[in-house]
């Protein structure tokens, strides 16, 4: 098809993925189940998981106002240690349980694959805030059935900040290798997505799946991903 941008950057989550129920306990509960079954002891399930919420939720109110990153990572390996679980193996081991059970409540949008395959011929790229790692984040891309669209993904938990910073943003132009104004970045988000791209000379799509009321300072606005093709006929 004939899209007047030479490339799309996208947001990934409730941009492309709907995350359901993002729940904390039903991960935390599988590491456990899966440290028993090695036999490592453990402590009171409840107040791992009250320390692991004492410590996560300061750090993504922290990185609201920084832009630098929180990563549950961190806070994974501080409960091994906090409560001195004598897990000898890798922290990915645990990470990979944790993260395939918060998986099971993703799914990609309907209308996603079709429209990502109409595009085709368009450099894409995701460029995604996330506390999850990026190994996980790849495992998450692949079994979404999405990967093969992009050219490349960009995740907050491997550079130091979150978007808005510019510095993700910029990131992502010097992986498309074009100029700020041949690329539309498409989010959800006002704040981190559409402001954050305009900041950097991006133009900007904001896809307001919920019929938001308020002003938009975007470029285009999109009830659902299918407006991108025919984004001439939705500019704001």
């Amino acid at each position: 098809m004939e899209f007047p941008f030479k490339a799309i950057a996208f947001d990934w989550a409730h941009t492309l993925v709907d995350l359901g129920e993002e729940d904390d306990r039903p991960p935390l509960e599988k590491v456990f189940a899966f440290l028993k079954t090695k036999q490592i002891p453990l402590p009171d399930f409840e107040d791992c998981l009250k320390k692991s919420r004492e410590l996560f939720k300061p750090m993504i109110e922290l990185s609201r106002v920084t832009h630098r990153e929180a990563r549950y990572e961190e806070v994974l390996q501080y409960l091994l240690c906090y409560f001195k679980i004598p897990w000898q193996g890798q922290v990915s081991e645990i990470l990979q349980v944790y993260y395939e059970e918060v998986y099971q409540e993703r799914r990609v949008f309907p209308e996603v694959p079709a429209v990502l395959k109409q595009l085709s011929g368009v450099a894409m790229g995701i460029v995604s805030n996330t506390t999850n790692p990026v190994f996980m984040k790849e495992f998450e891309l692949m079994g979404s059935g999405l990967k093969d669209y992009f050219d490349f993904a960009i995740y907050s938990s491997e550079v130091p900040f979150r978007k808005p910073h510019p510095s993700i943003f910029q990131l992502a132009i010097s992986r498309f290798q074009l100029e700020p104004e041949e690329i539309l970045f498409v989010g959800d988000s006002l704040s981190a997505d559409i402001l954050g791209a305009q900041a950097v000379g991006m133009k900007t799509a904001w896809l307001n799946r919920k019929k938001k009321q308020g002003e938009s300072c975007s470029d285009y606005e999109l009830g659902s991903l299918e407006d991108l093709l025919r984004i001439d006929c939705v500019q704001v």
